[in-house]
């Protein structure tokens, strides 16, 4: 492990407001609120959805914000969900930086006959960050990756 380094009170605050923009995202996704979510994005957004971290070509790509409507939306159709956003890291380069977050996504479903069910996946983000005018910083470009998915019985 590298020794820790000191870092300017700049630095310091740019990396607080993306860790919060992180956790902001899976906020607004565990409340259903799309519109906060789709926020979090610049106007020009990319977001990919590699439903196989594996894979070579995305299973999914968005362009623009108003273009995430629907993958947001669609959280709708869990019960509940509980996002655990874990390590990250990040690099910054003056109003860029590029980052990778892990989180674990737990997501209940009910059929129609009452039958709970648990589905978690181990998501990793890939992310291009920007700094607007003003000092907020966006998600220029979302990568979710999904190494893998169990999904089981749940009890209520």
């Amino acid at each position: 492990m590298s020794p820790h380094t000191a870092v300017s009170p700049q630095e310091a605050a740019d990396r607080l407001a993306i860790r919060e923009l992180i956790d902001a995202y899976a906020f607004c996704a565990d409340r259903r609120d799309a519109a906060g979510q789709m926020a979090l994005f610049t106007e020009d957004t990319r977001f990919l959805v590699f439903m196989d971290a594996a894979a070579v070509e995305p299973t999914q790509v968005l362009h623009g914000r108003a273009a995430l409507a629907p993958v947001f939306d669609n959280l709708r159709t869990y019960r509940t969900t509980t996002h655990f956003n874990g390590q990250s890291s990040v690099s910054l380069d003056g109003d860029r930086a590029h980052g990778e977050s892990y989180c674990l996504a737990h997501h209940i479903a009910v059929d129609a006959g009452g039958r709970r069910t648990l589905m978690v996946a181990s998501i990793r983000y890939l992310d291009e960050f920007v700094r607007q005018p003003g000092g907020t910083w966006l998600f220029a470009e979302r990568r979710l990756m999904v190494d893998w998915t169990e999904t089981r019985p749940s009890s209520p």
